[in-house]
């Protein structure tokens, strides 16, 4: 068994032999300051856009405070946004609109949060979920279709709803602990590609180093 070729812009080949250019490597597509995704990493859209940075993080601009980082392995569905930092306004005076970035002097300064969104590696984001400024989700986590997700998300946790809800863990504590330090992410192409049998059918024995 071979891993796609990570240099690949469009890593699904059809029946036909053609590109299925729904399907992106992220790191093929974005080029943005502010917006960094790992190997492997794929987004796909029925309506592919031309800017894949723009239509996944609407509100991450070059001149923005904060980051977006995606781990390596992740899997986000048609739907998905990342509403960054950037889109939020101050809160701590009698308005909120945002004067300052109507003046030009002062509206790449004016940030009133700027904290990150981090995404760890093998993260599966489901169809339409919402992903809020400062999120951190943990490894292995799967978000579920239209959740709405703030805040820290643990390893391997599954989250749905509005607010987005830990419902379930996918493994128990021993087994995400092992996980967790097997790293199999991190590993290089070729063992991944030997394990991928173990990967699927939840072989965590065959994952020994």
């Amino acid at each position: 068994m071979t891993l796609p070729d990570p240099g690949r812009r469009y890593p699904i080949t059809l029946p036909d032999g053609s590109d299925h250019a729904g399907t992106v490597f992220l790191n093929r597509v974005i080029d943005h300051p502010r917006f960094r995704a790992g190997d492997y990493s794929y987004a796909s859209d029925f309506d592919p856009p031309k800017d894949w940075a723009a239509r996944l993080a609407p509100y991450l601009f070059p001149t923005s405070a904060e980051t977006l980082t995606l781990g390596r392995f992740c899997q986000i569905a048609h739907g998905v946004r990342f509403i960054t930092a950037s889109a939020n306004h101050a809160q701590n005076g009698i308005t909120c609109f945002p004067f300052p970035v109507f003046d030009p002097a002062q509206m790449t300064s004016y940030q009133p949060d700027r904290r990150d969104t981090v995404i760890g590696h093998d993260v599966w984001i489901g169809y339409g979920a919402m992903i809020l400024p400062g999120a951190r989700i943990g490894n292995g986590a799967i978000i579920g279709a239209g959740a709405v997700v703030r805040g820290t998300v643990p390893a391997y946790a599954v989250v749905t709803g509005n607010p987005g809800q830990v419902i379930r863990f996918r493994f128990g504590p021993d087994t995400i602990a092992r996980l967790q330090s097997l790293a199999w992410w991190d590993w290089p192409p070729d063992l991944i590609a030997r394990a991928e049998p173990a990967l699927l059918s939840g072989d965590l024995a065959a994952l020994a180093p």
